[in-house]
């Protein structure tokens, strides 16, 4: 439809169309979606004439699948819902500052944005307290009291809110921080992240303790070796990709606001640092879409200025247009005007132009196209300051004296839903797999790259050219390498994973560490293959043995319809607790009915062997579906859910725990979700980073 792949209509007609009261589509292809969009947007335009005009322009260039806004704009145009996608909240050290936080962070998250917290500010645990004359509890118990805040608004509705947590090397509670996500159960609605001083990574390299600050008093208590709070780092990322770092001295450095004071967090992927209570709208250009075989470097340069200024402008118009949670956030917004252009569809321009991605010719084509986004965009800002002035707040700017409507302009963000809206891969990544099936219950979901599928076609059983490279086979150096190039002219900051083998050492994200100290980049996030789907420590306990079946046992049959058909459960007892269940499903495939009589089997086998019904619930109850339909009022996602619930009629009701070691499963349609640090639902488009 409308030049659209299935998997891209399907993810717009779960998330995007707007609906009515009685959850029918009111928008039904994506030129519904986008008229709705521009119209809004265009609305900041002064004439009517201009509004005309810039409506047809941005409507252009989102059917062609040029330019796409972030998911919040798309979703929230002209719905009365905030536009923006990134915020950064102060924390200060009170507990009404904390929990006004933790009410301002819940208005955010509501809205689907994600937030970034630096808890640097908050005096250390064991701390004395004046006023109540108590021990401080520390800022990880405050990210904590975040975290649980988050979860809440997450079971209330259908987002899940994210956050980035920071805490500065130099606080005394550096260590419980570093290693705080170890035990896969804590703040997982938090990525986290240790700010990196300049100070700290001269000690690192003169071996040299470094001090640790009080921010109460911002007196030294004491002092660290830089080794150990560097292998504490390492050893927790390479377990589960937790902490990222963000060199903090050198996002100050090159902040076009420095003199606003210090910048100190960013938004929950890192590319977007931010002042306190400032937020920020992205939107990603399609290049792919300006490969042109006949034009120099095989690249559409003219069209490309184009879309740029269109994108500079659509941005600054949803400044004006949006509706923000806090009044404190529209102030900043409005007094700095930042906003975060970025592309997408790089790796596959690359192999449109047969480059392979981990080559210094692809870092050539990424650099001039990076220095142009940044040349063009400039022009772009220069032109709309003439039309509309400046920013507010140009004086406190690097600006100052000159004319420019934007405070900061460039983002590379991860770009997971908007660019499989719009068939193409993500941001500046290289593509994760060419071919990716996704399993919910009975049915697969094939997501085919392309330009893959369409060179196996012409060419059928020939080796594939070397340009067609996946994530897992570049080194980690020249993912950084890739990195930097783009980081060099990106006034904000790169959404960049390092991605590592499940083989790697800690040795080798050790000198991924130290490389990226040495480059142009804000801050470095890696992740080794499988790292969360694996359980370091099992306790070895003796096997059970299944205890034998009595000739005779008393049952009962429960109805229950799923999306699939209606699924028969029988559950037999032995001395008064669950024993066995059997189930079958009626008018359904033979795949549908084998995975029923397999999960009943599996069930039995597990009640037999002395584990708790309650325990089987556990596991089964809240597993998605494809096709997740109400019986008795009751949301029933899935078999193994129907299941669950069957049971849970025989032992009462069980309270599940969400935080699954060895699940990577997507928490709104159930779908494999790639294994990567920000991974995004192939399926729904769901991602970890932005929780929506």
């Amino acid at each position: 439809m409308e030049g659209f792949t299935a998997n891209a209509l399907k993810i717009l007609n779960a998330r995007y169309f707007k609906k009515n009261e009685k959850g029918e589509l009111i928008e039904k292809k994506p030129a519904d979606l986008f008229k709705r969009v521009v119209k809004y947007i265009s609305g900041a335009e002064k004439s009517e004439k201009d509004r005309k005009i810039w409506e047809r322009k941005f409507f252009n260039a989102m059917i062609q699948k040029d330019f796409m806004p972030n998911s919040p704009t798309l979703t929230g145009a002209d719905r009365g819902m905030c536009l923006s996608a990134c915020f950064v909240l102060p924390i200060e050290d009170s507990l009404e500052n904390i929990f006004q936080t933790v009410k301002d962070a819940a208005l955010v998250h509501k809205e689907g944005g994600g937030t970034g917290f630096d808890f640097s500010r908050i005096r250390p645990q064991g701390s004395f307290v004046r006023k109540t004359q108590g021990i401080a509890s520390g800022p990880v118990s405050f990210l904590k009291v975040i975290d649980a805040g988050t979860e809440a608004v997450k079971q209330g509705g259908t987002r899940r809110g994210a956050n980035m947590g920071v805490l500065r090397v130099d606080h005394p509670d550096i260590k419980e921080f570093i290693t705080m996500k170890l035990d896969e159960k804590t703040a997982q609605n938090f990525n986290i992240s240790v700010a990196i001083t300049d100070k700290f990574i001269k000690a690192l390299k003169e071996k040299e303790p470094y001090n640790l600050v009080n921010p109460m008093t911002n007196k030294i208590v004491g002092t660290m070796d830089p080794q150990e709070i560097f292998n504490l780092i390492m050893d927790s990322a390479w377990s589960n990709g937790d902490p990222g770092l963000i060199f903090i001295d050198k996002v100050n450095k090159y902040n076009p606001t420095r003199a606003q004071g210090p910048i100190r967090a960013t938004n929950p992927c890192g590319e977007q640092p931010l002042h306190d209570y400032e937020s920020c709208n992205l939107g990603s250009i399609n290049i792919s879409n300006f490969f042109n075989s006949t034009k120099k470097d095989k690249f559409d340069w003219e069209r490309f200025r184009e879309i740029i200024k269109l994108g500079v402008r659509f941005l600054d118009n949803v400044i004006d247009v949006n509706i923000y949670p806090l009044p404190q956030i529209e102030q900043m917004a409005k007094s700095n005007r930042r906003i975060g252009l970025g592309i997408m569809g790089f790796a596959d321009l690359l192999i449109k132009m047969e480059i392979k991605y981990d080559t210094e010719q692809a870092r050539k084509i990424g650099k001039k196209i990076i220095q142009f986004l940044k040349k063009e965009a400039v022009n772009a800002s220069e032109q709309l300051a003439e039309e509309r002035e400046s920013f507010p707040n140009i004086d406190k700017s690097i600006y100052r004296g000159k004319k420019m409507r934007n405070a900061a302009l460039l983002t590379i963000a991860p770009t997971g839903t908007i660019s499989r809206i719009a068939g193409c891969s993500s941001s500046i990544e290289p593509v994760f797999a060419f071919k990716m099936v996704s399993k919910i219950l009975d049915s697969e979901i094939k997501d085919y790259h392309p330009l893959y599928q369409k060179w196996e076609e012409q060419h059928p059983g020939e080796p594939h050219p070397n340009y067609f490279v996946t994530a897992k086979d570049i080194t980690p150096e020249n993912h950084l390498k890739m990195q930097e190039i783009f980081q060099e002219f990106v006034d904000s900051a790169v959404s960049k994973t390092i991605n590592f083998p499940n083989q790697a050492t800690k040795d080798d994200v050790a000198a991924a560490y130290l490389k990226a100290f040495k480059m142009k980049i804000k801050g470095i996030t890696v992740y080794r293959d499988g790292c969360r789907a694996i359980q370091v420590l099992n306790k070895e306990e003796d096997k059970p043995q299944p205890m034998s079946r009595p000739d005779a046992l008393p049952s009962t049959t429960h109805k229950i319809s799923t999306g699939l058909g209606r699924l028969y459960i029988t559950i037999s007892h032995f001395n008064g607790t669950p024993f066995e269940v059997f189930c079958s499903i009626g008018k359904s495939g033979y795949s549908t009915m084998a995975d029923a009589e397999a999960i009943g089997r599996l069930a039995s086998l597990s009640l037999r062997s002395g584990i708790s019904a309650d325990q089987v619930v556990n596991q089964l109850k809240g597993i998605g579906g494809s096709e997740p339909t109400f019986h008795n009022g009751a949301l029933i996602q899935s078999i193994p859910d129907a299941i669950a619930h069957a049971l849970e009629s025989h032992v009462g009701e069980v309270a599940i725990n969400k935080q699954d070691l060895n699940t990577i499963s997507c928490p709104m349609c159930g779908a494999i979700l790639p294994d990567e640090k920000c991974p995004t639902c192939p399926n729904c488009a769901w991602t970890r980073c932005t929780g929506t």
